[in-house]
């Protein structure tokens, strides 16, 4: 595939507003968390001040997931992704003028984080019901190839830029920085106008527990969709205790701090670098692609429980990283391509609760779990897991199977 037709999707003027709008807002979104970091610690000097407030907007953004998923079926897709970006800009320009006028309070921080987290739940699944209705069938997976291009080449710098802001200018205006973003964002969303039959809505609205239930319908109606959901309640408590929890510990106390950051560095590159080839290589099967991935994060596991030496740390997150990328564009490909897109939203959202309840479970756990048998086995045996569970799940053979859709360009979702 040649490098204008990797770009096709851009020729949607719609696409285009919505990229340029998802481009901006997450300019903003890698340099809040590194500016909130440290807005907190200098407020309180206290790692536990910082956890009261990640888990402000966390906890609600899992609550109102499902609830985001209706309304984003409900209405138009293009009027809650205006709302939802407005909301945002106002509640973190609110953090910044605190942060700026030095009123800010600790309870001040924790309510403004909870309401921009519970806004976070309405953004992400119209965020992600959009994409079918503005790109032809056959050109979704270049349409996530570019979002996950900006999204990871961002998270490359975004966080350097945080902290370079965070040094020179302080950390309230890092907070505005992110608030402007999500402004400018809501602009462009504007520009994105959704087909008549779609943003009209339906005449009578069903109640919202009925529209939950019709979700949950189509949710379990794909066997491909909900056996990979559950196989990643389990690969995420993996991944994030072994990786994010027991990870620098076991650095630090071998290769070093410097050298990990090499390697989840090296991480960051293999997504970005698949990226790029998926923009110009089309997954025939790509759930099947995607779970053959994401089974290469158990490499990096095992290595650093066995013997966690940098250059074999360095290939394997890189190629980690590749097979990350692979299952992230074929996941969101394979959604949009077979899910009715009146359903899309609701579907998404109870395939990211399924997800992001499963993260402070590894958190929570692999602390002690390593303190009770080993950080050595711990690791070494969440690597083999991770693995044999990404196989298992292959064993489905509406897993293994599901083909792309090939589709003319002139095809529409709409």
């Amino acid at each position: 595939m040649r490098l204008p037709e990797a770009l096709a999707p851009l020729r949607d003027r719609r696409f285009a507003w919505y990229y340029s709008g998802r481009v901006i807002s997450t300019v903003g979104s890698v340099i809040a968390p590194i500016a909130l970091t440290f807005a907190v610690l200098d407020l309180t000097d206290s790692a536990s001040a910082l956890g009261v407030v990640l888990a402000a907007r966390s906890i609600p953004l899992v609550a109102f997931m499902l609830i985001g998923g209706v309304i984003a079926d409900r209405f138009s897709k293009s009027t809650v992704m205006q709302l939802s970006h407005v909301l945002s800009a106002v509640t973190q320009g609110m953090v910044a003028i605190l942060l700026l006028t030095g009123v800010a309070e600790i309870w001040m921080i924790v309510i403004l984080e909870a309401l921009n987290g519970t806004v976070s739940a309405f953004t992400f699944p119209a965020m992600f019901g959009v994409v079918p209705q503005v790109v032809p069938r056959s050109h979704l997976q270049q349409a996530n190839a570019m979002l996950g291009f900006s999204r990871n080449g961002l998270a490359m710098i975004g966080p350097t830029i945080g902290a370079i802001l965070v040094v020179t200018v302080g950390s309230g205006w890092a907070v505005a920085v992110d608030a402007l973003t999500w402004a400018v964002a809501a602009a462009c969303m504007a520009k994105v106008k959704l087909p008549a039959a779609v943003a009209a809505g339906k005449v009578e609205a069903p109640s919202m527990w009925r529209e939950l239930r019709e979700g949950w319908s189509a949710f379990t109606a794909y066997t491909w969709l909900w056996v990979v959901v559950v196989a990643f309640g389990l690969l995420n408590a993996i991944h994030i205790g072994a990786w994010f929890t027991l990870g620098p510990t076991v650095a630090d106390d071998t290769i070093g701090r410097v050298a990990w950051g090499w390697v989840l560095s090296a991480e960051a590159t293999g997504l970005l670098t698949m990226t790029l080839v998926l923009m110009r290589w089309q997954l025939a099967y790509p759930v099947r692609a995607g779970m053959l991935g994401i089974a290469i994060l158990g490499g990096p596991f095992v290595v650093l429980g066995l013997d966690p030496s940098v250059l074999p740390l360095l290939l394997l997150a890189f190629a980690a990283g590749c097979g990350q990328e692979v299952f992230s564009i074929g996941w969101s490909t394979a959604m949009q391509e077979n899910i009715p897109n009146e359903v899309l939203s609701r579907v998404s959202s109870y395939d990211a609760l399924g997800s992001f309840v499963a993260i402070p479970i590894g958190q929570l756990t692999f602390g002690p779990l390593a303190a009770a048998f080993g950080t050595r086995d711990v690791l070494v045996l969440s690597g083999v897991a991770y693995i044999a569970i990404c196989l298992v799940t292959l064993l489905s053979r509406s897993v293994r199977d599901l083909p792309h859709i090939a589709r003319t360009p002139s095809d529409s979702s709409a």
